[in-house]
């Protein structure tokens, strides 16, 4: 009998949470869709594997046998897949290069171009990830090295470097009270509304939200989304605010959004990042050393 890897991770986020709901959101599909995927698995396999109560989704006996098991059969597929899709880029000459929102800035095509130079007849294929996977494919082998934000998640299991830090603004919509001022304390937004990433993001999350900077001061979160699109639709239409790097103002303007300096928070980082088994590698490697060139140039 063949399982959908698919099915499988709906059940393992289920029995993870605990709740259909919580389970949906973490996965970003509706409750209905969730429940329809736990069904067939349980039909497939022959038997319940959760027991529906008011209170939750409780783990059969062997729902507990499946759930034991199935964490590590998908990291190992996952880890299958991903040295499958990077021996494929290999044997192309594809490197390829995950990034969040605005990458390296306007350093990104110095970055390629240098690359190019350094490696002729290699190709770079930039693949733009979504908030919601913060270490732009490099977890899961989807990409060889990537251009993030720091920090991040995941990031002790991946090998770093800084490439720049820029300050941090406040993207707010143009009607509000405070778009006007040339300067904002941040301690003059604790109570506004956030426009915040997913809860999955972890550090992401909270560095955007600059919570280490609030001294125990709650968060209000106005809206959540995953893509910059989503994400300047609900800032444009009032929601909330957001914090974002200097350089969205240039990347990311738009009509109904001003971008303003804070005061009271730290810079964001810009890094490249790569996974411990290509220490050696020596085409990701090469990246790499771009990377810190234009850095440093920028940082001159």
């Amino acid at each position: 009998m063949d399982v959908d890897t698919r099915l499988l991770r709906c059940f393992v986020a289920v029995a993870e949470e605990g709740s259909v709901t919580r389970a949906a959101e973490r996965l970003y599909v509706s409750q209905p869709a969730l429940t329809k995927q736990i069904r067939q698995l349980e039909t497939r396999i022959g038997t319940p594997l959760f027991t529906r109560s008011r209170n939750g989704m409780t783990l059969t006996a062997p729902g507990r046998a499946l759930a034991e098991r199935a964490p590590a059969l998908l990291a190992e597929w996952d880890r299958t897949l991903g040295e499958t899709k990077s021996a494929a880029a290999r044997a192309a000459r594809v490197l390829r290069v995950g990034f969040l929102a605005s990458a390296a800035n306007e350093f990104t095509p110095d970055i390629v171009a240098a690359f190019a130079r350094r490696r002729p007849g290699r190709r770079v294929e930039m693949r733009q990830a979504s908030w919601s996977e913060p270490t732009a494919g490099l977890a899961d082998g989807e990409t060889d090295v990537a251009l993030l934000r720091l920090p991040f998640p995941g990031q002790e299991a991946l090998r770093t470097r800084e490439l720049f830090a820029e300050p941090r603004c406040v993207a707010l919509p143009t009607a509000h009270p405070l778009a006007a001022r040339e300067l904002i304390l941040f301690r003059e937004l604790l109570d506004e509304p956030f426009v915040a990433a997913p809860h999955g993001t972890g550090r992401w999350r909270e560095f955007w939200l600059a919570v280490e900077e609030r001294d125990g001061h709650p968060v209000r979160v106005g809206a959540v989304t995953d893509q910059p699109d989503e994400w300047l639709s609900a800032i444009a239409n009032g929601y909330g605010i957001a914090l974002a790097p200097a350089s969205a103002a240039r990347f990311y303007a738009r009509p109904g959004i001003t971008y303003r300096p804070v005061s009271g928070i730290g810079p964001s980082r810009v890094g490249v990042a790569w996974a411990p088994g290509d220490d050696a590698d020596p085409v990701v490697q090469d990246f790499v050393r771009c990377c810190l060139e234009i850095g440093a140039r920028h940082a001159g």
